[in-house]
């Protein structure tokens, strides 16, 4: 059973006298320093010079500095750059700057989990992984909430590892929804697994696969949009506020019995075996050999290629024309 801690399990005070550096100040970066910030905690961003983020920081009445001097200051040091730049950042702007002492800290496990970064050995290094965009770790900071967040541990040279991981999810507004005690590996492995089996790759190749057997068949493109790809958010946030349930009891009674007639027929034992073949190339380094070869070797070719091939799909057209007729989505 997965540990779950809440406010009252965490000391905030362990953040006291100490200067907390997030490194970014992206989708997480804005959120962790500002919230860490108005919790109290003495917080400096780090952003290579000429960031546009520069101006957006210090507006939140933030302190920026270069990422050497964040990393100078800081006595922990939260690195929320891309995972592709990350192992270059820390090895040449970072890593000769941290102390014995200081406390690494991560919000995905990939660059440690596939030793990118070997952190020295005097140092705690751990992760706090709000499981929700950035925005939403903001605004339900402000709103008095919080977004749900793993912890994990990878050194704990202090002795006192998990208390900071504690201390720090608390401070950005997790423990008022709830702390999960996981590892760097579950972490990496579930989350890579997550985003190609099914939230990323398998879900835009359904709606792709859908969208194309219907115009195939010579039904209307706008329909087959309307079908296969619009309506999933409706199904999906049925899903994620009661589960399968909630949205088994709000379908219509066609929807749900070609739901149970239909769905293993789409997803089968061979769908079942591929996934089990991805997790595998997550499990044994082949994906992240191969994401870090395409982007810091190869120029980004495939992935560039990839993109356009993509975006040039006939329902990204489709979708764009359908959405301007949507005035609540410009809100």
């Amino acid at each position: 059973m997965i540990k779950k801690y809440y406010d009252q399990d965490c000391n905030l005070g362990m953040l006291d006298g100490k200067t907390i550096a997030v490194i970014g100040f992206g989708s997480q970066g804005h959120a962790h320093a500002m919230n860490l910030h108005e919790s109290g905690c003495d917080v400096v961003v780090g952003l290579r010079p000429g960031s546009a983020s520069v101006a957006k920081a210090e507006a939140a009445g933030l302190k920026v500095l270069s990422i050497e001097d964040a990393a100078e200051a800081g006595d922990i040091v939260m690195m929320l750059t891309p995972d592709e730049l990350q192992s270059k950042i820390y090895k040449s702007q970072i890593e000769p700057h941290m102390k014995e002492g200081d406390v690494l800290m991560f919000a995905h496990g990939f660059n440690i989990h596939f030793q990118q970064i070997v952190p020295q050995k005097d140092i705690d290094v751990i992760m706090v992984a709000p499981k929700g965009p950035g925005h939403t770790v903001r605004s339900q900071y402000v709103e008095g909430k919080g977004v749900p967040s793993l912890i994990a541990i990878f050194q704990n040279a202090s002795g006192k590892a998990k208390d900071y991981a504690l201390a720090y999810a608390s401070g950005i507004g997790a423990g008022r929804a709830g702390i999960l005690e996981t590892t760097f590996k579950e972490e990496t492995e579930t989350d890579l697994f997550g985003e190609q089996c099914v939230l990323c790759g398998g879900v835009t190749e359904l709606m792709k696969a859908g969208f194309d057997t219907l115009v195939d068949a010579g039904y209307e493109p706008e329909m087959a949009y309307f079908e296969c790809i619009h309506e999933m958010k409706l199904i999906v946030d049925l899903i994620n506020s009661g589960g399968f349930d909630m949205m088994r009891y709000s379908i219509s009674n066609t929807a749900e019995y070609g739901d149970y007639r239909t769905g293993k027929r789409i997803i089968t034992e061979a769908t079942r075996a591929e996934m089990r073949k991805v997790l595998s190339e997550i499990q044994d380094g082949s994906f992240a050999s191969e994401f870090i070869q395409e982007f810091n070797a190869g120029g980004k070719a495939r992935f560039l290629a990839s993109r356009a091939k993509e975006a040039a799909h006939p329902l990204c057209k489709v979708g764009k024309d359908l959405r301007a007729m949507m005035s609540w989505l410009k809100e």
